[in-house]
């Protein structure tokens, strides 16, 4: 159990429960109640846990049951939350889409795998940021990270309706699959300038990895960690990212 495992590196760490009671804010009564099982602990309350015992968010939560219960908790209202919902917006995906093709469409390494990475990024990201979806499409893992279940058909009906051509090559013994914008004209009316902001910050983080490596940073984030082969990635689970894939400040929320 969590609760067990937060004692045993409590004691390994040689923390007080007064210490790490005073380190989250609650009295130790309350602490005391975390490490019996009888209190769930918030995510801003598990992160400053995992950097006071100097590991990652995702092994935190790993620690002898992959799949903790953490309630999903706003620090400043102290209201639990109920799982959100994402909202698809298939609009802003084909917005989205073309605007891409536009800016870094033409890089060799950006080819159909690595749009399932861009666009589970710029969701995941702006998931986090925000605690609503961007675009909301749903995710499955498979063994070379996130894909979008919905991609074949939207991207079928930029092909049916003359906005983009497919183009397909070898690389090496694998085929290749890219994608050419057709109209020189762009519209982003369903997109705000905070949400292009976003897109393009995050094709500025990632854009230029190879594919390999971007295979590999994918799965490494918490969200897909959680997930098994074939199962559908949850948007709840950017909240207990560690550093390297955090997008939001939590400091500020303890």
């Amino acid at each position: 159990m969590l609760s067990s495992f937060i004692k045993q590196k409590r004691l390994t760490s040689g923390f007080t429960q007064e210490y790490l009671a005073s380190k989250l804010g609650v009295s130790r009564p309350t602490y005391r109640l975390i490490e019996d099982g009888k209190r769930e602990i918030t995510i801003p309350e598990a992160r400053k846990l995992a950097s006071l015992f100097d590991i990652a968010i995702s092994d935190f939560i790993s620690e002898d049951d992959s799949r903790p219960r953490i309630t999903i908790e706003r620090a400043k209202s102290h209201k639990k939350n109920e799982i959100r919902v994402t909202k698809k917006n298939f609009e802003k995906f084909r917005q989205i889409f073309l605007y891409i093709l536009e800016c870094v469409g033409a890089k060799p390494n950006i080819g159909e795998g690595f749009f399932h990475h861009l666009l589970y990024f710029i969701d995941f990201d702006y998931y986090e940021k925000n605690e609503r979806s961007i675009m909301g499409l749903t995710y499955l893992k498979t063994p070379r990270g996130p894909k979008a279940i919905e991609f074949e058909s939207l991207i079928l009906e930029l092909q049916n309706s003359n906005e983009i051509e497919l183009v397909k090559s070898k690389v090496f013994r694998f085929d290749r699959k890219k994608y050419l914008p057709l109209n020189s004209s762009l519209p982003l009316e369903s997109l705000s300038a905070d949400e292009i902001k976003h897109v393009d910050d995050v094709l500025a983080r990632i854009s230029d990895k190879s594919a390999s490596d971007m295979e590999r940073y994918s799965l490494q984030d918490v969200p897909v960690r959680a997930a098994a082969d074939g199962e559908e990635i949850e948007y709840e689970a950017v909240f207990y990212r560690d550093d390297k894939y955090s997008v939001r400040s939590y400091d500020d929320e303890i």
